[in-house]
């Protein structure tokens, strides 16, 4: 039985839509000043790792900073429907940006859609 991970094609494939992730988001108006300059490469390092444990691949997220707890980790922005209509679209246009098949992309979305929305932590 293989997993999700392996089956779009391992680190190689998260690899990919984080870097494009992140070409997004560093320059978008809303998200970019949510990093700090000198942690991009780290929050991406970081996105990978949790991206890959959650699809079934190693788990050196776990074993390097413990629990996701993402909502935790998160409290601390400013989340509001407008940062996660930003956020989704940097990682629309990475997920779109993928070469996997279209349900696997369709598997992707429905994840970051339901993690987007459930890290809103402010209405205005």
């Amino acid at each position: 039985m293989t997993t999700f991970f392996e089956e779009v094609g391992g680190s190689d494939t998260f690899a990919e839509l984080v870097s494009i992730f992140y070409a997004n988001v560093s320059v978008d108006p809303i998200l970019r000043p949510m990093y700090p300059a000198e942690d991009l490469k780290g929050a991406a390092q970081r996105l990978q790792m949790f991206l890959e444990q959650y699809f079934g691949g190693p788990t050196t997220y776990s074993d390097e900073r413990g629990h996701p707890r993402l909502r935790m980790r998160h409290a601390g922005f400013h989340i509001n429907p407008a940062a996660e209509t930003a956020w989704l679209a940097c990682m629309e246009t990475a997920v779109q940006g993928l070469r996997i098949e279209q349900a696997k992309k369709d598997q992707l979305w429905a994840y970051f859609t339901m993690a987007a929305e459930s890290l809103i932590n402010q209405l205005d």
